[in-house]
């Protein structure tokens, strides 16, 4: 089917429905707070592009990976090789990472999920505790440092008030699924605790793909007087995952389940155990004064054989978030400002050992002698200052500015006999101002406009020469983005709309040139250019005493190119930016009744990917329709079950779920762009809460 073509019948097909079929007694949705950032505003009158994700969102999804949740989002693009890699772009910035999500930056309750150079890793946090997602779209807060695509800010699930419960909820699945979860919930005036242990099997669609992941996960809070709270939150993950690989075009069309074969042979995988723990204070000082700490570890021990080496890894990091706010009025006009600060320490030790997995062949990875060491140690502050100002009564002034250092350091530690020397660098001081206005053109709709600057590091290896020296040349990229809006509803808040326009130039644009198998460096090539349109519809189509339809239609359109860009003599410039689709849209219907029957299907359509810079090869676009359905009832007013079941990939569609940019064959080795996609998967599951009264 054309997508183009379906965008405009269904375009046609709400404006029949939204002219045609209005209630008198429709009432305006709830105002949506967005709760990441220091000041607090509704997302109605925010001057920025920000999505918000709620349980209901996440309850429509398999429950396995965030991939076709993300996906739903104008202007984010989440691309799946497997369970366990991932690459999330916004905006197109990120699309080129070789492997996993860089540009980013990702929270769990205010802690940081990014590294400190910058590698972001979201996808083995258990759906089952997240619940809440705030997505902010390019360098529009200045509060949350380097990350030149934007923040995603996820949120624990809470326990309702006076309810406590235990949960029990299994799924299976095509292709050896397994999820068993167990939480516990307590929640009263004064204290909330949300506890789960998920254990998450899977076989894999493709060769070498099994996947075991167990997670245990708390979120707790108390209030301490009047004014006070403190909360904990501690995820521990146990994950051990085979690595199938990118596979050759091929394959790909002719043996989709395959691994790559060098993969295959060396039974390639990671596995690691990861701990992260968080404190945060929050505390009312007065009725215009107010602060808010928190303090963080992270643990994270690592091991993964691989065709051509095997790395044993391990991370620490200590880390510190803190902003102070204050509410009143300037010159009589509504004024609300917050200063803070993050800060991050992080140490790195890694071992790269042979692989002698061709020696013992049907064995898999065997370690054989270890031929490098290193010790990296990264710091880095941010400073922010934001401020918002009601200037008149339809008129709201953002303003925000951040300062940020980065500091990498690295230690040869191989050689035992000699002592150390350190290497380090640091990219100097980074300001990041920001400026935007919202105006309510009456209470339903809003306009909005912002400009801003950003900045995303270098990741550590690309600050690397092949020598394993800095290259103190490297620059950070740096982006200016302008962005005009408009957030409002029509028809008695039936139909809710939101279209943004933005064009963000990024310049000292960050290339990872392949000199060898996962061996890349970093340059700076040029410029890049990032112009697109993200629209939102959401209508009420039917209502009554009974059931509740509703559809929505959500989309991006993209012109991601590179501006001026030069590398290693061939100019590249005016071409696509590799690695991200140019369109993407989703549609669907989600119907709801009283009698707890619940069903919701979504068609999702991705445009071509350049898959390389020269744009000679692009994968194929593809659509992608799936189902789910729901039926909860009570038993005895203390047994809450859900039955569910769902088709992913009804339409049994081949396609690329993700693409490796810019892959090279070497020697009579065809290039291995492709990560195909899952065939059409079955699941079904059993949800059992008991309620404590």
């Amino acid at each position: 089917m054309n997508p183009k073509a379906l965008v405009v019948f269904i375009c046609q097909f709400y404006l029949l429905f939204a002219f045609g079929q209005v209630k008198k007694d429709s009432t305006l949705l709830n105002e949506v707070v967005i709760q990441a950032y220091p000041i607090k505003a509704s997302l109605q009158n925010s001057a920025s592009s920000i999505s918000v994700i709620q349980i209901k969102d996440l309850d429509r999804s398999d429950g396995t990976i965030l991939t076709s949740v993300l996906n739903k989002i104008p202007g984010v693009n989440m691309q799946q090789g497997n369970l366990n890699t991932n690459r999330i772009s916004i905006r197109g910035i990120g699309a080129r990472s070789q492997y996993g999500t860089s540009r980013i930056k990702a929270y769990f309750e205010q802690i940081p999920l990014t590294t400190g150079d910058g590698d972001t890793t979201i996808e083995d946090i258990d759906i089952e505790t997240i619940g809440r997602i705030e997505i902010s779209k390019g360098p529009n807060n200045t509060s949350f440092g380097s990350g030149l695509g934007g923040a995603i800010h996820l949120f624990a699930k809470k326990t309702p008030e006076e309810e406590s419960f235990g949960k029990s909820v299994i799924t299976l699945g095509s292709y050896g699924l397994i999820k068993q979860s167990l939480g516990y919930g307590y929640g009263d005036s004064n204290s909330n605790l949300f506890t789960n242990y998920t254990n998450l099997q899977s076989e894999g669609f493709r060769g070498n793909s099994s996947y075991n992941r167990k997670s245990f996960n708390i979120h707790a809070k108390q209030k301490i007087g009047t004014r006070g709270s403190l909360s904990f939150i501690g995820i521990f993950t146990r994950l051990k995952a085979f690595i199938p690989s990118s596979i050759n075009e091929n394959d790909y069309l002719n043996h989709p389940e395959s691994a790559a074969k060098t993969w295959a042979a060396a039974q390639g995988y990671e596995s690691y155990d990861k701990s992260l723990l968080g404190v945060g204070y929050q505390h009312s000082l007065s009725d215009t004064w107010s602060l808010n700490n928190s303090v963080f570890i992270n643990y994270k021990k690592a091991y993964e054989p691989r065709p051509f080496d095997i790395l044993d890894d391990k991370t620490n990091s200590v880390g510190f978030r803190s902003s102070l706010n204050y509410k009143s009025k300037l010159f009589s006009l509504p004024f609300e400002s917050s200063f803070g600060a993050e800060l991050l320490a992080e140490n790195y030790e890694f071992s790269i050992s042979q692989n002698l997995y061709l020696s013992y062949p049907g064995q898999g990875s065997i370690p054989g002698s270890e031929f490098s060491a290193m010790q990296q140690n990264r710091n880095y502050i941010n400073y922010f200052f934001e401020v918002t100002i009601k200037l008149l009564k339809n008129l709201h002034l953002e303003s925000g500015m951040a300062l940020n250092t980065t500091k990498y350091a690295i230690i040869d530690v191989f050689d035992k006999t000699t002592t150390p020397t350190e290497q380090s660098y640091t990219f100097g001081k980074i300001w990041s101002p920001r400026l935007g206005l919202s105006y309510q053109l009456n209470p339903l709709k809003n306009i909005y406009s912002s400009v801003s600057k950003g900045f995303s590091t270098p990741l550590v290896g690309e600050t690397l020469t092949p020598e394993g020296q800095i290259n103190s040349n490297l620059k950070p990229e740096l982006g200016v983005n302008y962005e005009l809006g408009f957030k409002g509803y029509w028809l008695q808040s039936k139909l809710y709309t939101e279209l943004s326009l933005y064009s963000t130039q990024i310049s000292n644009l960050l290339v990872a040139r392949r000199t060898g198998n996962d061996q890349y460096v970093g340059v700076n090539a040029g410029k890049s250019s990032h112009r697109g349109i993200e629209f939102v519809l959401n209508y009420e189509l039917l209502k009554t005493s009974n059931f509740e339809i509703n559809t929505y239609l959500s989309g991006s359109f993209n012109d991601f190119r590179f501006k001026d860009f030069v590398d290693k003599g061939i100019d590249y410039s005016q071409n696509r930016l590799t690695g991200v689709p140019n369109q993407q849209w989703i549609t669907g219907i989600d119907v709801t009744t009283t009698n707890g029957f619940e069903f919701n299907t979504s068609l999702m359509g991705m445009g071509k990917i350049p898959m390389n810079d020269s744009n000679t090869k692009y994968s194929d676009r593809y659509q992608l329709l799936d189902v789910k359905a729901t039926y909860s009832f009570t038993i005895l007013k203390i047994l809450k079950s859900k039955l569910s079941g769902g088709i992913n990939n009804l339409l049994n569609r081949k396609y690329a779920a993700g693409i490796l940019p810019n892959a090279v064959g070497f020697g009579s080795v065809a290039p291995r762009y492709y990560y195909p996609g899952n065939p059409i998967c079955f699941y079904g599951g059993i949800s059992i809460s008991y309620l404590f009264l």
